[in-house]
């Protein structure tokens, strides 16, 4: 597998680490942490593919570690500040027209199919 393509841009990642919260200090030791630009590139591999993530390719660490790591910087709010982050980015460098906004929705049928036609139930507003 080409890493280069998986990687995180030096660019982006510049603008990302900041916002990443200090790897916790681990007093008894233990096996070295995956680099957190090494666990985010397996994270946006993942987004990318749809893969699960025990099935990540072992560069990017384990799946379980990805997954980990994509949950802790969750409950950080990381991902919410990245977001804020790359919009005020992108707004300073090509300016995003805030009085026009788009939003894409699917509608589907419920999956049993709702409620079953023919006999409703009778209540005591119906029956009067």
């Amino acid at each position: 597998m080409e890493q280069d393509f998986f990687d995180v841009p030096e660019a982006l990642w510049r603008q990302i680490k900041p916002l990443l919260p200090v790897e916790p200090p681990k007093p008894k030791g233990g096996r070295p942490r995956v680099p957190d630009r090494v666990a985010l590139a397996g994270i946006l591999y993942r987004v990318r593919t749809g893969c699960q993530w025990k099935a990540l390719p072992p560069d990017f660490g384990s799946g379980s570690t990805c997954h980990l790591r994509m949950m802790q910087w969750v409950r950080a709010g990381v991902f919410a500040k990245v977001h804020e982050e790359l919009l005020r980015y992108y707004d300073r460098r090509r300016g995003i027209k805030w009085d026009f906004a788009s939003l894409d929705s699917a509608m589907a049928k419920a999956p049993k199919g709702g409620a079953t036609p023919g006999r409703t139930r009778r209540t005591a507003e119906n029956s009067a």
